[in-house]
C-alpha cells in the first residue's frame, strides 16, 4: 500500500475509521471522506501526527457537488487517486422494523446515502482513474444480500443494489483497467454499531450461524478490503468477497 492514495468514504467513524488506520499503517495516503467534520479532522491528525499521511474532507456521499469536491482534493493534494473504498452508509442508526413500517422518506434517504452515494462516488473518481491509467475500486456491501435480513429492508435492498452495481460497473470500465469489487461484511461490531445497538440485539446477532465462535471485528474486513486494492487481485473485477465468518455461503 505504500504511497498508494485511497479515498474512503465514511472513513472517520466506525468499520471506516478502521479502514484509515489500517491503510495508513500499511503506507497509504488515505483521504478520510467523512460527512462529521469534526471526526474527519480528528482522525487525520492522529494518523499525520504518528507519522502518516491523511487528509480531511468533509464529504456528503449523496451530494453530486461534494463527491467531485472530494476528487478534486485529492488530486490537488498528491496528484492521482489509486483506489475508492464506498463504506459510507445508513445502518445501524436505522430502527429495526417490519417493512410495512418504513417511511418512503427514510426510504428515500437510505437509497440517496447508499446507492446513489456508491454510484456518485464512482462517477467523481472514475475521469482521474481512466486517465491515468487505472484504478481500484471497492464498494461495501453487506452479507444480508446472501442471508435475507430482516428488519431494515431499505438496508438491504440498497446493499443487492450494491453488489449489481459493482458487476455491472465493473464490465464498463475494464477497458479502463479499473477494477471494480465489493466486501460484504457480517454483522460486525464497530463503535458505531455498539453505540446504536442494544446488548440484547448484538447478543443474538454474535450468536447466529456462524462458523467461527466469536464476534466480527472491523479488523477482520481489513484483509480483503487491501487484497482489493492492491496488485494481487489485477485479474479480479465484479466479484464480491463474503466476510462474514461462514454465516452465508454462497
Amino acid at each position: 500500500m505504500t504511497d498508494r492514495v485511497i479515498i474512503i468514504t465514511g472513513g472517520a467513524t466506525g468499520i471506516g475509521k478502521v479502514y484509515s488506520q489500517r491503510l495508513a499503517e500499511a503506507g497509504a495516503k488515505v483521504v478520510i471522506a467523512d460527512i462529521v467534520d469534526e471526526a474527519n479532522h480528528a482522525l487525520a491528525d492522529e494518523i499525520n501526527a504518528a507519522g502518516g499521511q491523511a487528509l480531511a474532507q468533509t464529504t456528503d456521499v449523496a451530494d453530486e457537488a461534494k463527491t467531485k469536491a472530494m476528487a478534486q482534493a485529492t488530486m490537488d493534494k498528491w496528484g492521482r487517486i489509486d483506489g475508492l473504498i464506498n463504506n459510507a452508509s445508513l445502518m445501524s442508526v436505522l430502527g429495526r422494523k417490519p417493512w410495512h413500517e418504513i417511511a418512503a422518506d427514510e426510504w428515500d434517504r437510505v437509497m440517496q446515502v447508499n446507492t446513489k452515494g456508491v454510484f456518485l462516488c464512482c462517477l467523481a473518481v472514475y475521469p482521474h482513474m481512466k486517465k491515468q491509467g487505472g484504478g481500484k475500486i471497492v464498494n461495501i456491501s453487506s452479507s444480508r444480500v446472501f442471508d435475507g435480513g430482516m428488519w431494515r429492508l431499505h438496508y438491504s435492498a440498497s446493499k443487492g443494489a450494491v453488489v449489481v452495481l459493482t458487476r455491472a460497473l465493473a464490465r464498463e470500465v475494464g477497458e479502463d483497467n479499473i477494477c471494480v469489487n465489493s466486501v460484504s461484511p457480517g454483522f460486525t461490531l464497530s463503535e458505531t454499531q455498539v453505540a446504536n445497538s442494544s446488548n440484547e440485539h448484538m447478543s443474538k446477532r454474535a450468536d447466529s450461524t456462524k462458523c467461527f465462535n466469536r464476534d466480527q471485528l472491523p479488523d477482520d474486513l481489513v484483509g480483503a478490503v487491501m487484497f482489493l486494492l492492491s496488485d494481487a487481485s489485477n485479474y479480479i473485477t465484479g466479484q464480491t468477497i463474503n466476510v462474514d465468518g461462514g454465516r452465508s455461503m454462497h
